[in-house]
C-alpha cells in the first residue's frame, strides 16, 4: 500500500504490492495529524472493499481511495471529508453496492457517530 500526500488537505491510497509507505511530492510536505486521520479512513475503506471484492469474485487490483477534507473555522477542526473511490474495473452494476460496502468501514462509522473523548493528565 502507498499513501501519497496529494496536497495539504488530501491523500490518495493505492495498492503497490509491498509494505505500506507514505510519500510526499516534496521533502517540505509534512505528514500531519489530518493526513493520518484521512489515511485511517482510506485504509479502512480499502480493506472493507477489498474483502467484499474477494467474496464477490471482483478484481480490486486497480482500486484507489482518495480523501479530501475541508477545515471548519471555529473550533479549528476538520469540518467535512470527501471520500472518492476510483475503481476502473468495477462493473457499473456494482457501483451502489460498493458505496454501501464502503460505509461499513469502522472508521467511517466512528466519524459519523462521534465517540466520547475524555482527557486526563496523570503525574
Amino acid at each position: 500500500m502507498k499513501i501519497t500526500l496529494a496536497t495539504d488537505d488530501s491523500i490518495r491510497l493505492e495498492q503497490t504490492g509491498g509494505p505500506m509507505t507514505i510519500e510526499a511530492h516534496s521533502a517540505d510536505q509534512l505528514y500531519s495529524p489530518f493526513h493520518m486521520l484521512a489515511s485511517g479512513l482510506a485504509f479502512c475503506t480499502h480493506s472493507v472493499l477489498s474483502s467484499w471484492a474477494s467474496h464477490a469474485k471482483l478484481d480490486a487490483g486497480d482500486l484507489t481511495i482518495g480523501v479530501k477534507w475541508v477545515f471548519a473555522e471555529k473550533p479549528h477542526r476538520v469540518g467535512s471529508m470527501d471520500l472518492t473511490i476510483v475503481w476502473p474495473s468495477l462493473p457499473e452494476t456494482r457501483t451502489s453496492a460498493a458505496e454501501r460496502t464502503a460505509a461499513l468501514c469502522a472508521v467511517h462509522a466512528t466519524l459519523t457517530h462521534l465517540p466520547s473523548i475524555t482527557t486526563k493528565v496523570e503525574r
